[in-house]
């Protein structure tokens, strides 16, 4: 088994292992337990991502306070223990579970495998994530406003791509003051009018 797990490592994976890190024994017991399921180890986004003919089930991260294994596709697993979270309030697809210890792991150990191939099952039969679409978004009335008042600036902001435009939307919605909320939108409307998301260069 180790020798065939040792097959399974890839050599830009083996090189991020050996620079070190908080978590490097963690982010070991979590490559060991991924190499022995069916995915294939690649390094993408600087990060150990196990992929199941050619898709991304998980990855492993790295954090300042903890560690964490990130299931791509996580919102269709059932998770009967309850362990998988949202990496960020408005994240529709991917759930992880956060460690900063190897015990937490191995304790979780059998759950994590289950999961994982729960998640290649759920590649296999081609099952996909039901993202909400942008016209299911809240459209905040200070932006409402300026849309209703401003068509130039409207015809801008469709013109985007649904994850720009979902990204605006968000980004103006999380403000909880009316003041914040109509000042951020001021700010956007120049990148809006040039065709860029919130975080394009």
């Amino acid at each position: 088994m180790t020798s065939d797990i040792n097959k399974k490592k890839h050599p830009r994976v083996n090189a991020y292992m050996l620079k070190g890190g908080k978590w490097q024994k963690e982010l070991a017991r979590l490559r060991d337990i991924a190499l022995a399921s069916p995915l294939q180890e690649e390094l993408k986004w600087g990060k150990p991502c196990y992929t199941f003919e050619g898709s991304n089930v998980i990855i492993l991260q790295g954090f300042k306070d903890t560690c964490a294994i990130l299931f791509t596709k996580g919102a269709l697993l059932k998770d009967p223990e309850g362990v998988l979270e949202k990496p960020g309030e408005n994240t529709q697809s991917a759930r992880r579970i956060q460690f900063t210890d190897v015990r937490q792991i191995d304790a979780l150990a059998a759950t994590i495998r289950a999961y994982i191939l729960e998640a290649v099952e759920a590649e296999k039969a081609g099952l996909e994530v039901t993202f909400k679409k942008t016209e299911d978004f809240a459209v905040p009335e200070e932006f409402q406003r300026r849309l209703d008042s401003d068509p130039a600036l409207k015809t801008a902001f469709e013109a985007l791509t649904p994850g720009r435009q979902r990204g605006y939307l968000l980004h103006f919605a999380s403000a909880k003051q009316s003041s914040t909320r109509a000042s951020r939108v001021e700010k956007c409307i120049p990148r809006i009018m040039e065709g860029l998301g919130m975080h394009d260069r």
